[in-house]
């Protein structure tokens, strides 16, 4: 996929292309520097943004200097997978790659299993087990393994990584399950090497590795969710309107510019469009971020994915393909992907320097029997040396260091979702810690999401109560939003509703009913004069309502104005609160809504936040996360909207509201499922302590390693300790993951 944009500050008549593209083939976060180090090290291409995560990159180059065809062959000779960003493809060939990896897992256990067996019973019932048939049987199983599902692990993964100079854990399962099988096959014709312990050693090392690879991609691939469930918000068919005037049902893929389509109320309309007949109230805040339906009328533009409220709809077709605007959003929130922060994980961080470790410590063990011994005694000891070298292999393969942070993440999970807080990305929840910028969305974050009555004006002398009981029963019988608020509202006052007659709706602008007797109008102030009421005594106090952010409905009775109706989306009861605990935990709140700018002021004095952004669009949200990330700020985005999925996708972390939409939640690291704002502190609380005990874990991990390694050196240290040091090393830091709570649950930011 590759589309062209301008980049700014370049010289007239210049242009750089932008090109996405789906990467095979990464395995941890020293990949995505390989890859951008390879690509901005070519003359051309401008920049590179890599996602591990995603396995996505976004190049950014200029077509002058280099070929887009040059960037697959620098990917390719990289030795990584490059392929068509298209969605489709993506998500099948997804879904192959988990079944495969369950695949693999499943096998993996049961060799495991069936090693362990093997183990168990030629340690306690040796009597009952042939030695020769034992060694037999484990080198079987660990051939098994080598050439059904971990072979690409040793001959590609491992292969790679060492071939870009990468020092990571799939070279050092290379590694130990090479040096496991090749001490094993010695095994079989020299004594001296313990078959069975080499083989067994193989056997543990890669179904470790396996069932771990398994967990890896199925986070892969459901963090692609976002764009599959955004699409699928388009309906499949649109009711088409022939030169003639009847009506046919058509793909989708079918309509072109210019088409007419048929919008039923009730029904999600289709493309982007203008509307050229009817009038209706359009909710589109899943799409949007406005929380109060807007009416539409002859010559307004409708956006795809958008909810027909009442009326019927004639939409002329202005948009179709990759230029809708879910299209556009989809495209939006892959490209976040790609340009995403990059986390450097932990463990990959460690590697760096443990790696050349136990191969500096394997070649020590060789050396000290082999040239030292012939050295001390006259005669080396290459048994003795190669023994050394292949245990020290076998043993530097950190299994309790690769668990140590999902472990850790595992028990903060357990603990966040106690509390209403579910933890969707590991790394980015750790870096939660060091967030000092949040982005929040008005609608549905700051804000309940849905219009309520906030205010009710008597003009006649009745009550407010009067009032709204003629307003409820007048909008009693329709189904716009605001008309269900203002009915919600007279039951919660137990206002009774009385029954009506001559209902009529004219979509989009208010209702007319006969309420005993008396005709009432209830409906925008536009409407409401229309129909004969003298609003100049109220004009003052409708605008300074709509200033404020309300949406002003006006109730006459038999002509003459009765009373006014203010509705709001109310902010939550904790907004405030959570503000100012953010500042008291120096993070900088800055809230993003598409409301315009008197909205968006009211909103921002009433919770207490200085930096505010009016009329913000999608991608808009995007950019000024971008433009803090490059001051170096550590962002965090919360919303719910579709609308927000791109910024949520974004952001260094990315906080949604469980109450919002499927795609929000999915192109987040983490959600809130209750609906107290607050927890988003404690949500960070235990990011901090999360890592504290992700420390503790890789600390315990390095000893047992670093102990083994050490131990293996002396040639002496048989491969079956390799395999109770796992256990062993696993099974602390098991226990350091899950004893006790990772500390009071009063600690807050």
């Amino acid at each position: 996929m590759s589309t062209t944009i301008q980049q700014t500050g370049m010289h007239s008549g210049e242009r750089i292309e932008q090109l996405q593209l789906t990467v095979g083939g990464m395995h941890c976060s020293l990949c995505t520097e390989s890859i951008t180090n390879g690509l901005e090290r070519v003359n051309g291409v401008e920049d590179a943004d890599v996602s591990l995560a995603h396995e996505e990159a976004l190049v950014q180059y200029d077509p002058a200097q280099v070929d887009e065809s040059e960037i697959w062959r620098i990917l390719q000779d990289l030795g990584y997978e490059p392929r068509e960003a298209d969605y489709e493809e993506r998500f099948e060939k997804e879904q192959e790659d988990l079944a495969a990896a369950r695949r693999k897992a499943g096998i993996a256990g049961g060799l495991l299993i069936g090693v362990s067996a093997l183990m168990a019973g030629n340690f306690f019932l040796p009597e009952f087990t042939s030695i020769p048939v034992y060694a037999y049987a484990i080198g079987a199983l660990a051939l098994g393994t080598f050439f059904g599902p971990a072979r690409a692990i040793i001959f590609r993964n491992g292969w790679q990584s060492l071939r870009r100079g990468i020092l990571n854990q799939d070279l050092l399962v290379s590694v130990a399950a090479t040096g496991g099988l090749v001490g094993g096959f010695i095994g079989l014709v020299n004594p001296a090497f313990p078959a069975d312990g080499f083989f067994g050693a193989t056997v543990f090392v890669l179904a470790f590795h396996l069932i771990g690879g398994y967990a890896a991609v199925k986070v892969h691939v459901e963090a692609s969710q976002s764009v599959r469930q955004l699409l699928d918000l388009e309906p499949p068919t649109a009711h088409k309107i022939a030169e003639g005037g009847t009506e046919t049902d058509v793909l989708r893929e079918e309509l072109t510019v210019g088409d007419r389509v048929r919008v039923r109320p009730g029904e999600r309309i289709p493309v982007d469009g203008t509307v050229i007949s009817g009038t209706s109230a359009v909710d589109g805040s899943l799409v949007t971020g406005e929380s109060t339906p807007q009416e539409k009328l002859e010559g307004d533009e409708v956006v795809g994915g958008s909810i027909n409220q009442e009326g019927s709809l004639t939409v002329e077709v202005t948009q179709t393909g990759e230029d809708t605007f879910l299209r556009t959003v989809a495209q939006q929130v892959a490209e976040a992907r790609a340009l995403k922060p990059g986390i450097l994980r932990l463990v990959d961080r460690i590697l760096v320097y443990f790696v050349p470790i136990v191969f500096s410590a394997a070649a020590l063990g060789f050396l000290l029997w082999s040239a030292g011994a012939w050295l001390w005694t006259g005669e080396p000891n290459f048994v003795r040396a190669g023994f050394a070298a292949l245990s020290v292999l076998i043993m530097g393969y950190p299994c309790a260091l690769g668990m140590s942070t999902p472990l850790a993440i595992v028990r903060g999970s357990s603990e966040a979702a106690e509390k209403g807080i579910l933890m969707r990305s590991g790394e980015a929840f750790h870096v939660f810690k060091d967030i000092d910028t949040m982005l929040l969305d008005k609608t549905g974050t700051l804000t309940h999401g849905e219009p309520k009555v906030d205010e009710v004006i008597s003009l006649i002398g009745a009550s407010t109560d009067e009032i709204l009981r003629l307003a409820a029963a007048a909008e009693n019988p329709s189904e716009h939003p605001l008309a269900r608020a203002i009915v919600t509202a007279a039951e919660e006052n137990d206002v009774t509703i009385p029954e009506v007659s001559d209902f009529d709706v004219t979509p989009g602008k208010g209702v007319a009913a006969i309420v005993e007797d008396q005709t009432v109008t209830v409906g925008s102030p536009r409407f409401v004069e229309g129909e004969g009421a003298d609003l100049s005594q109220m004009r003052g106090q409708i605008k300074d309502l709509q200033q404020t952010g309300s949406t002003v409905v006006v109730v006459a009775v038999d002509g003459s104005l009765a009373g006014l109706v203010a509705l709001a989306d109310p902010l939550k009861d904790d907004a405030a609160e959570m503000v100012d605990r953010l500042k008291a935990a120096d993070i900088e709140p800055v809230m993003l809504t598409g409301d315009n700018e008197q909205t968006a002021r009211t909103v921002a004095e009433q919770v207490g936040i200085e930096d505010y952004r009016a009329e913000v669009l999608p991608d808009d949200k995007s950019q000024v996360e971008r433009e803090f990330q490059e001051q170096d700020r550590q962002v965090a985005m919360v919303g719910d909207g579709i609308n927000d999925a791109p910024a949520l996708m974004q952001a260094d972390v990315g906080i949604a509201i469980e109450a919002g939409t499927d795609i929000a939640i999915e192109a987040a690291d983490i959600v809130l499922t209750g609906s107290q704002l607050t927890t988003l502190l404690e949500a960070r609380g235990l990011a901090q302590r999360s890592y504290r005990l992700t420390l503790t874990n890789v600390g315990i991990a390095l000893v047992f390693n670093g102990a083994g390694v050490i131990a293996a050196v002396s040639g002496l240290l048989q491969p079956v300790w390799a395999m109770v040091a796992m256990g062993l090393s696993v099974s602390l830091v098991l226990a350091n993951s899950f004893a006790g709570q990772l500390s009071p649950t009063t600690e807050s930011a």
